[in-house]
């Protein structure tokens, strides 16, 4: 990846989107500027979605963890030393790109995005193990760059030496997912992944008024680019399709603070309900089923998951994967 047309600083991004002013703050978000006269796909499919396949063999035994303990980061430590440790992921030379929840300017205390605790351990273990470079990136909902900033993911970035990639234009494709009904000739956020050796998705396990809950499964959803909330309507199938679009080499689900109600974007601590765990997997529709438990729920209260299931993206049988649960 190319430092100068992937690696935009905050100050650049404003600079380019000053111009949005007022028009940005009507319309909810920078992001939404980005492709925002895409709308229903009329004409040909854009180019195949064809990313590379991130993932690592499998061992028997170390497909998932379950940690539960009193801090994040030394239970994200253990989680990822379950199975097998980040050497197992992430090899001399790597060039990672982490995925986190930063769809909303919102405290991390409030549980609505990633927490900068997470990504700081994730990242320090991957330049640990030996990786070249490790970015992070994500399409937000409200302003990218005062995203980043109040949801403590910049000063995690600067504190680890990670980059942050913000969501210019330039750094979307028109792709179509072979056999995908609604990701058609739409823009993704894809060229920093081109350019990536390794993927790891980490998000919060919170509830969402349309499809259930939002957790590593729906977190691709940031990915997407112009009016994406037309997909609402089938939450499920697009959740689904994203789920098979993107092969991680790990997911990390943060299940401490876990929202329970007025997801996916919360806005009190009384939304929160206190669970201590950190779920790693190298099966995201697995993590995630676990997930639906932290929140009271069961697969078949979120249906993407089995249709992720059907698709071969991963099992919902969680416990076929004989997770390690443990207490630190």
């Amino acid at each position: 990846m190319s430092d100068d047309t992937i690696n935009i600083t905050r100050r650049e991004f404003i600079k380019r989107s000053a111009a949005a002013g007022s028009a940005v703050a009507a319309t909810g978000g920078i992001s939404y500027l980005l492709y925002d006269r895409t709308g229903p796909v009329t004409g040909p499919d854009g180019k195949k979605a064809n990313f590379p396949d991130f993932t690592v063999p499998a061992i028997s035994g170390k497909s998932m963890s379950v940690v539960r303990g009193a801090g994040r980061e030394a239970c994200l430590k253990k989680a990822i030393e379950l199975l097998g440790g980040m050497d197992r992921f992430i090899t001399r030379g790597d060039r990672v790109i982490i995925k986190p929840n930063i769809a909303f300017a919102s405290s991390p205390s409030l549980g609505a995005t990633s927490h900068p605790e997470i990504v700081t351990g994730i990242a320090r273990m991957c330049f640990e193990a030996g990786a070249e470079s490790v970015s992070i990136m994500d399409n937000p909902i409200n302003d990218p760059a005062g995203c980043y900033l109040l949801s403590g993911i910049e000063e995690a970035a600067a504190q680890i030496k990670a980059k942050l990639i913000y969501p210019g234009e330039n750094l979307f494709e028109k792709l179509t997912l072979e056999g995908g009904r609604l990701i058609r000739n739409w823009p993704v956020f894809s060229k920093p992944l081109m350019g990536a050796t390794k993927l790891i998705g980490t998000a919060p396990v919170k509830s969402h008024h349309r499809s259930g809950a939002s957790m590593t499964m729906k977190n691709w959803y940031g990915l997407l680019g112009g009016r994406r909330n037309i997909f609402h309507q089938d939450i499920h199938v697009i959740i689904t399709e994203l789920t098979m679009m993107f092969k991680p080499t790990l997911v990390v689900l943060d299940g401490f603070d876990v929202m329970m109600q007025n997801g996916p974007t919360g806005g009190s601590l009384s939304d929160l309900t206190k669970k201590n765990t950190i779920i790693a997997s190298t099966d995201q529709v697995a993590a995630d089923s676990f997930g639906a438990g932290l929140l009271g729920m069961a697969v078949r209260d979120l249906p993407y998951l089995s249709m992720a299931e059907k698709a071969g993206a991963g099992t919902t049988d969680y416990a076929s994967l004989k997770p390690v649960k443990i207490e630190v």
